[in-house]
């Protein structure tokens, strides 16, 4: 790996009075290498499985970047349909298909539409097998509705469950809201779907909308993933001025956006007066103030034996990696990193040899690998 900036740094508890569980943690000495710069807002990364054979970065611009293991950046030629690009909106979350080895298809969350009629959707592409990579075969699998104004609040975010069937996260569109507690619509839920876009015959709401919603009350949600050794989803999601909360996440339930929350509006008013209500459900953990969390992996590696079962979750506003560790039914933060010169950080992946990749949000988004220093 070409290293285009190494440095030594410590990991260790950061006592904030903004978190919930007072921490205490030993050091933990990594090394952070500086992979590749240059990118435009990156948005998401997933390894490639062949030996070697380096990363794929979205970019929220539309771009997705082939990653060399020596920081080399070629982009792939990628055509969404209907790809919009806007605020928040554009390219998002890429994950691979349980049986890419076989049929390479990637599954590509976007925006889509118009300013004024835009929505989540969810696309696949086949890559090819060999460098420089293309892409061939692009379908359009799910359009979530109703279509809506503005450029915000999107989710984006997937995760693959045992049984092949895939979640999607959905935002709620910023100013429909109070919509997140309708069956009848996608803003604010999280879909389950099937390798080709269907609903799965056991979902919660088979009479609704058109029965691929799984749960539902979900602000904007950008982080989820599948727990084996637990047998859990979990997921995070953004709250208004405060209450950023990570969910155990289960089908059919109710996760309480608007009609409850533990933070207030951006201007102050209150959102709801409930902190709970009966039939929704509590989170396992929260950020007060608001974090903003953009991602989140499950940390199964070697490399760092006392993360093992633990969730890392990037911060955009709170700047910062989170390591959050099991204790007593809840989760405490073990340990956070930030970056030398305060980048909001984006996304978070696990590499097969236990490595930490992330990148940090801007329009020189930077590609980090954080590696257990050599005995």
């Amino acid at each position: 790996m070409k290293r285009l900036k190494q440095s030594m740094l410590i990991l260790s508890v950061l006592l904030f009075g903004q978190l919930t569980f007072p921490v205490h943690a030993a050091k933990v000495a990594v090394i952070s290498d500086e992979v590749a710069v240059g990118f435009d807002y990156p948005w998401a990364l997933v390894q490639l499985p062949e030996p070697k054979a380096g990363w794929l970065v979205t970019e929220r611009t539309g771009q997705l970047i082939h990653v060399a293991d020596d920081g080399t950046k070629v982009q792939v030629p990628l055509q969404l349909p209907g790809l919009y690009v806007a605020g928040q909106s554009g390219l998002f979350d890429v994950t691979l298909a349980p049986d890419f080895a076989t049929s390479r298809w990637l599954y590509l969350s976007y925006a889509c539409g118009t300013p004024n009629a835009n929505t989540t959707c969810l696309a696949r592409t086949r890559l090819s097998k060999t460098t420089p990579y293309r892409t061939q075969a692009t379908e359009k699998l799910f359009t979530a509705r109703p279509l809506r104004k503005g450029a915000a609040h999107y989710g984006g975010r997937m995760a693959w469950l045992p049984d092949q069937t895939l979640l999607l996260t959905l935002g709620d569109g910023f100013d429909y809201r109070e919509q997140a507690q309708n069956l009848e619509n996608h803003f604010g839920k999280v879909v389950r779907l099937t390798m080709t876009g269907e609903a799965p015959a056991d979902n919660p709401f088979p009479d609704k909308t058109d029965g691929r919603i799984f749960s539902y009350g979900h602000r904007n949600s950008q982080g989820i993933v599948y727990d084996p050794t637990r047998k859990v989803i979990w997921q995070h999601e953004h709250g208004p001025r405060g209450g950023d909360e990570l969910n155990r996440l289960q089908a059919g339930r109710n996760y309480g956006w608007p009609i409850v929350s533990l933070g207030i509006d951006y201007t102050g008013a209150m959102v709801t007066p409930y902190e709970a209500l009966p039939g929704v459900v509590d989170p396992e953990y929260h950020w007060t103030p608001s974090l903003a969390p953009a991602d989140m992996a499950l940390y199964q590696g070697a490399m760092f034996p006392q993360w093992q079962g633990g969730l890392l979750i990037t911060h955009l506003a709170g700047k910062r990696l989170q390591v959050l560790m099991p204790k007593h039914d809840t989760w405490q933060v073990a340990a956070e990193y930030r970056t030398s010169n305060e980048a909001r950080l984006r996304a978070v992946a696990v590499a097969d040899d236990g490595a930490i990749w992330l990148l940090t949000d801007s329009d020189n988004g930077r590609l980090i690998r954080l590696s257990a220093p050599k005995d």
